[in-house]
């Protein structure tokens, strides 16, 4: 197997050669693990995908957020209320879904994160 041409880092104004797109000097290092990753799974475990969510959406088809202006949207999203964030009880309390459409849901999840940033940040 041939190897590939050694050529200029990717790095604006480092001559290093290299056989990848950087040198070991300005590869790009992988951005930190969100905490949010260890409990992402949770959305893929037969409570949720088989009880939870269908659940909630049966008991509510209508976004809860598009009915607030008036507005009948079907709901596609089941959303928790408040955020769980890794918490089991939160994340399995059906008291604590509703839902939404995709782009309330969105909306709302944006809105949160930039809350969180901002929190985190002071």
């Amino acid at each position: 197997m041939a190897l590939k041409p050694l050529r200029p880092c990717r790095h604006p104004g480092c001559s290093a050669l290299t056989r990848e797109g950087y040198c070991p000097r300005h590869k790009p290092q992988k951005a930190p693990r969100r905490a949010s990753a260890e409990y992402h799974g949770w959305y893929s475990l037969p409570i949720w995908t088989d009880g939870l969510r269908p659940a909630q959406l049966l008991r509510e088809p209508f976004c809860r957020e598009c009915a607030r202006r008036g507005i009948r949207t079907r709901a596609t999203v089941a959303d928790h209320i408040a955020p769980h964030r890794g918490d089991w009880g939160k994340f399995t309390d059906p008291a604590n879904l509703q839902s939404l459409c995709k782009s309330c849901h969105d909306r709302k999840t944006a809105r949160e994160t930039a809350e969180d940033r901002k929190k985190n940040s002071r």
